[in-house]
This record gives C-alpha cells, structure tokens and sequence, in this order.
C-alpha cells in the first residue's frame, strides 16, 4: 500500500520495505512509553502524561529538540497488538492520559490499535503537518489535538523544515482537529479532557512569524474555543536553524503581541525554559 498519510504524499509502500519522505518502516517503533511530567498543566496534571514517543518524522524540522529518535529509526517494532498493550499498561500506572508523540508516519497501525476505547483521554501530539484523511481516519479515537503551528512564513517553513505548504496545510488540518472536537474542555480539576491545544514555539529572529502565527490563531479561534501555548524553548543544536537562544526581549515582544490581540486562553513558558530540561532518555523505557 502506497502511503499517502502525511502531505508530503511521498507514495512509498513502506509495506514491501520502501522507505519514504519520513524513513519509517511500515510498523511503528516506540522508543519510550512512560510518565512524562513537562507537557503543560492541563496535560501533566498530577499524575503525569502517558508519553509514547515515536521514532521518525514527517516533518524533520533541522532544530529538533529529539532528533536522536526523529531522525533514527530507534526503539522496540510493535505491531497494533503489541502497541495497545504498551497502551494499557501505561493507563494502569494511574497517568491522565495517552500522550501520542510524533505519530503521523505510523497513524494506520494506531488507530487499529484504539479501536476500542482504553479508558483515558487520547493525546495526538504532533507538529501540525497532517493529511485531513488521515485526521478523519482518527476520528472518534482521539481526544485531544496537540498540534504545533510552527509557521505563518513560507520562508523560515522552507528553510527549517522543508515544507513550504506548511502554514496552509497546518491550516486546515488544525481546523479540522477543532471540528472534531469543538470547544476545550476542563475538568474540575483543570485537566483538559477534550479539545484542540495549539503550540507554537518562538524561535530566535523570527519574531514577525511568531506574530502571524498569533493573528492565525486570534482570527481563528475565538474565546473559549482553543487553547495556545506560548514557548520558549528553543535550544541551537549545531545541526541548522538559529545559533542562539532566544532572547528573553524577544519573547516578550511576542507575548505582548499576545495580549495586544486579546489571546486568553492559554499557556505562557518561562523565557529561560532550555529545550535539554524537557527531553527524557530514550532508552526503551516501557517497550522493552
């Protein structure tokens, strides 16, 4: 089968062993499935993210924070069977959710995983670059959007991450992960059990793209609609992308832009947050 998940529509039957766009094989690899206590509050709780992280992307953006697994196949071969039981067992040590990170490249064996429900909310934690079939192929499964919208810009999305189209296909993808899922929803005790929460990460000279990501999200979402976090993360890797961290003026000049607009609903990061603090060993923690 020819594979169309992701808009890069690279076409490759990664079923007979052809390697595509992404270089993923046809069964997912899971390097970890653990507690993850740094996703934002409303994610995290009190008992931590379910956190399955996936190796390979879609996207291969050249600053990424977990490039050891995004850009190496690495981790335990499961097929749906076996991932629906890393899946449950993760739900039985008491976390708040399933938190799917980086799944695109594997969404076929996923969602035949989940074809029952497992008894906690679904995370779909991506970088926004999705197939609306796709989307819809989930529909129902999933609980919760977690998608970036990394780009308002043609150029820095060429440039960082080789897909030009991103903001329209973001676009539209995110816009539909609403209409599936309508307005957030918190429980009584501020966890977010439905909805579409938005990131969008500052990165360091591109401020004018950061303030169109924020006009995208003003334009698009309304109060109460969805919701959007402000990061401040980025950490240069010596591999490509800015060769310095973000400044902490920067990132305010974002966030009153923020405010200018009106945004409320949300999430602000500390503007010293250094990418190294939020990335766990991918040592098969919970696959093996």
């Amino acid at each position: 089968m020819k594979c169309f998940l992701c808009p890069r529509g690279c076409g490759a039957d990664r079923e007979a062993g052809e390697l595509g766009w992404c270089r993923c094989p046809a069964l997912p690899h899971a390097a970890r499935a653990a507690r993850h206590d740094w996703e934002e509050p409303c994610i995290s709780g009190t008992r931590g993210s379910g956190a399955v992280f996936f190796s390979g992307c879609n996207l291969g953006c050249v600053y990424c924070q977990n490039r050891e697994i995004s850009r190496e196949i690495l981790g335990k071969e499961l097929d749906a069977a076996g991932l629906r039981s890393v899946f449950l067992r993760l739900r039985d040590t008491g976390v708040h959710n399933l938190n799917l990170v980086t799944p695109t490249p594997y969404a076929r064996v996923i969602a035949e995983a989940l074809e029952q429900p497992i008894g906690i909310p679904v995370v779909w934690n991506c970088g926004g670059y999705e197939s609306i079939d796709t989307l819809r192929m989930l529909e129902g499964k999933v609980d919760i959007w977690l998608p970036d919208m990394k780009y308002a810009e043609e150029e820095p999305a060429r440039v960082l991450s080789a897909a030009p189209d991103y903001y329209v296909r973001a676009d539209e993808a995110i816009r539909e992960m609403y209409r599936q899922t309508g307005p957030y929803v918190l429980d009584g005790d501020g966890l977010l059990t439905r909805g579409v929460l938005v990131r969008h990460l500052v990165l360091p000279g591109y401020l004018s793209n950061s303030k169109g990501v924020l006009e995208w999200f003003s334009d698009t979402f309304g109060r109460g609609k969805a919701l959007l976090s402000l990061m401040a993360q980025y950490t240069p890797n010596g591999l490509g992308g800015p060769d310095r961290a973000l400044r902490e003026e920067e990132y305010g000049e974002v966030r009153d832009y923020l405010y200018m607009l009106g945004i409320r609903d949300g999430f602000l990061q500390e503007p010293k947050a250094s990418a190294g603090t939020y990335v766990p060993a991918f040592d098969g923690t919970g696959v093996e």
